[in-house]
Formats: C-alpha cells, sequence, structure tokens
C-alpha cells in the first residue's frame, strides 16, 4: 500500500476517514480546509481514537512517527493518554500558524496580512503562550497578555484578542479545547471606549515646509513624489503607493482608485490638480512601471518607506495625517463645506444626508484640490474659498 502523500492529501475535500500504509493510521477528512490525524488503538481491550494533530502542521512523515511511537510504547506496555487528550500537545503556536496558512489565501494585500499576523503575535503572544499547549490555555493567561497593552495600545490590544480568538475558536473546532478563554474578557478589562487615538499630524500651516523639506532630501525621487501626491490628492497611502498608470486619465485630469484599494470597498475618483499633474509627468518620465511610483527596484514603495521618510526629515507627524487631518483642517478654516470636504476625503455619509446626496461632488471637489494644492506650495490664491465652495 503506497499510503497518503502530502499532494494527494491536497487534493481530498470529501468528507471521511482516509487510511495510510501505516496499519491505525488515519487523516480524518472533515472538509476541504479541515483535516485532522487520528490513530486507532485498541488499549486494554478497548478501541481507542488518539489524535496526533492537525494536517498541514503534522505533516505525514511526522504523523507516521507518531503512530509508530504509540505502536512501540503499546507494546511495551507504557501508558498512552488516549482520546481527544491526546491534542494537548499541540501548541498555541502551532495552531496559530495553522489558522494563518489556512487563510492567507483569502486574505488580501498580497501576503501582508499574513505578515501582520504574524508580527503582531511574535511581539505579544508567543513569548508568554507559544509553546505552551493550546488546550491549557486559560482565561487568565490571555488577561496577562491583554492587560499591560488595553489602555496604553487599543488598537493592538484589539487585534491581538482577535487574532488569539481565532485561534482558540479553529483549536474549538478541531476538538482541541471546549472553550475559547477570550470570551467575555472584555468585560474584564477597562472600558476603552473613551480612548481615542489619533495619527501624530503637524498644523496644516506647515505642509508646505514640509513637502519642501521631503523634495530637498537624497531620497529616492519616487519616494518624494509619491509623498508629495499623497498630500495634494488627501488620499490613503496605499491608494498611492499602489496607483498604476491605468488609473490616470490625463485628459480629464482625473485619477480613478478601484474600489478593491479604497476604504469604503466604492471606486473613487480624484480630481487632479496642476501640481499633481506635473507629478505624474514627471514619474513617467523616468519610470517605465506600470506602478505610478515604483521603488528604485521597480516594486511597490512600502507604507513603511514613506514614514521614514518623513521622520527622518524632521517632519513631527505621520503622512496619513499629512495628507488628510491637515486638509480637513484647512478645509474648516477657509470655509469649503462639510459635504465637499467629506467627498474629497472618500467618507461615507450616513443617515438622511445619505439618502439624498447621490453627487460625488466631482467639479466642487476640483475646485477644492486646485486651492489645497496652491495652498501647500505656497501660492496666494488659496487662502480663502468662499462658504460652499
Amino acid at each position: 500500500m503506497k499510503g497518503l502523500t502530502e499532494t494527494k492529501i491536497k487534493t481530498l475535500t470529501t468528507p471521511g476517514r482516509y487510511g495510510d500504509r501505516i496499519p491505525t493510521l488515519y487523516l480524518l477528512v472533515k472538509s476541504a480546509t479541515r483535516k485532522t490525524w487520528v490513530q486507532r488503538l485498541t488499549i486494554q481491550k478497548t478501541q481507542h481514537d488518539l489524535g496526533l494533530g492537525p494536517w498541514p502542521v503534522v505533516t505525514v512523515e511526522e504523523a507516521r512517527r507518531k503512530a509508530m511511537d504509540n505502536r512501540r510504547k503499546r507494546y511495551h506496555g507504557e501508558k498512552l493518554i488516549h482520546g481527544k487528550r491526546q491534542a494537548i500537545g499541540i501548541t498555541f503556536q502551532e495552531a496559530a500558524d495553522t489558522v494563518i496558512t489556512l487563510n492567507e489565501p483569502t486574505w488580501k494585500h498580497g501576503g501582508k496580512s499574513a505578515k501582520l499576523w504574524r508580527a503582531t503575535l511574535q511581539n505579544y503572544v508567543f513569548p508568554a503562550i507559544g509553546q505552551r499547549p493550546v488546550a491549557e490555555i486559560t482565561p487568565s493567561d490571555v488577561m496577562a497578555i491583554l492587560d499591560p497593552i488595553w489602555t496604553s495600545k487599543p488598537e493592538t490590544a484589539k487585534r491581538v484578542k482577535h487574532r488569539m480568538s481565532r485561534t482558540f475558536k479553529w483549536a474549538k473546532a478541531q476538538g482541541l479545547r471546549s472553550d475559547d478563554p477570550t470570551d467575555g474578557i472584555r468585560e474584564a478589562l477597562p472600558n476603552t471606549a473613551t480612548l481615542k487615538q489619533r495619527f501624530k499630524s503637524i498644523p496644516h500651516q506647515e505642509v508646505a515646509q514640509a513637502i519642501t523639506a521631503v523634495q530637498a532630501s537624497r531620497a529616492h525621487r519616487s519616494t518624494r513624489l509619491c509623498f508629495e501626491f499623497q498630500v495634494l490628492t488627501a488620499t490613503r497611502s496605499k491608494e498611492v503607493r499602489l496607483a498604476e498608470w491605468l488609473e490616470i486619465d490625463v485628459t480629464k485630469r482625473m485619477w480613478t482608485i478601484p474600489a478593491a484599494r479604497t476604504k469604503t470597498g466604492k471606486e473613487h475618483r480624484v480630481p487632479l490638480s496642476s501640481r499633481a499633474c506635473e507629478i505624474l509627468r514627471e514619474s513617467q518620465a523616468r519610470s517605465q512601471s506600470a506602478l505610478v511610483f515604483p521603488s528604485a527596484r521597480g516594486k511597490a514603495l512600502s507604507d513603511a518607506t514613506i514614514s521614514k521618510l518623513v521622520r527622518e526629515n524632521g517632519i513631527n507627524g505621520v503622512p496619513h495625517a499629512i495628507a488628510r487631518a491637515c486638509f480637513r483642517s484647512w478645509c474648516a478654516d477657509v470655509n469649503v463645506s462639510r459635504e465637499v470636504a467629506e467627498a474629497c476625503l472618500a467618507h461615507v455619509v450616513k443617515g438622511v444626508e445619505a439618502s439624498y446626496q447621490r453627487s460625488d461632488l466631482f467639479e466642487r471637489r476640483r475646485s477644492v484640490m486646485q486651492k489645497w494644492a496652491d495652498y501647500v506650495s505656497g501660492a496666494p490664491s488659496a487662502d480663502v474659498i468662499p462658504l460652499h465652495g
């Protein structure tokens, strides 16, 4: 009997028990993404199913070694932990790795989500419980991880809790434990609803100086242009860094951000100012990439690269806030109407107002974005905008 192989296991989707060439070893398939190794042994005249761990965390060869070890132990009369209790050997880190592997094909951002998951768990969770059996972790263990960061880093703590919970829910579904120890933890920790995290920013009066400092730096030209373009368009980092020439309409002076890359999940049309068009011409003249702002290696710039550019030039703010918070503050100071300002930022308008507001106010936004560009480049024409402009 040839037995199971890694390649064959990948193709198994029909629920059932599949035997291997090692007698007593089976792969229990519950679905295309839920497969677990089981060994059926008779111990003291009673048949037991021993859980050997989930595939692919436990490979074919590892499962065979475990199965043979158990058979040798039974032959020599050594004690075997049987039934579902055998599963306590699966560590939290092994369980988390499995969850990431199972979900990675469905996550966006080209693998970035998987890296963020691993980084979060490596920084906050694995040092405390990574090597402990997932079946033995208690709510107090979870509390010990979350308590130090719950109020000081609320957003990070929320992500840590969510990722731990996903791992425990997978373990519960696999029969490795009967509960999710993160349940009810929120009620045992302080209420963070009143804590509002804000991106570090600068006064909008200092944006022009920030752009000048960046353009005078020795950073790669594409990085410098990307930052300025983000400020001029008041857009998000990912929207600009991954922008492609196919999205640019030079004739209409318009950039269309596809729905897949916006926070709202809706397409967003951005009117381009004169300076924004100059940046595009400069970038196109120096690159043959499909990306508008490629890195020196021709790949997409990373968010960290733009942040580093700003930080190393002594600018006391983050790119996101400089591009968006500063723009919104300026809008308020020069009397740009709320609906136009929110439309420029592609914010979702809710309630009754949303029922009546069907236009994206593109032409009115064009005037505002040109005046914003003039303002951050030092032109005097952007000092005042008529009310509701």
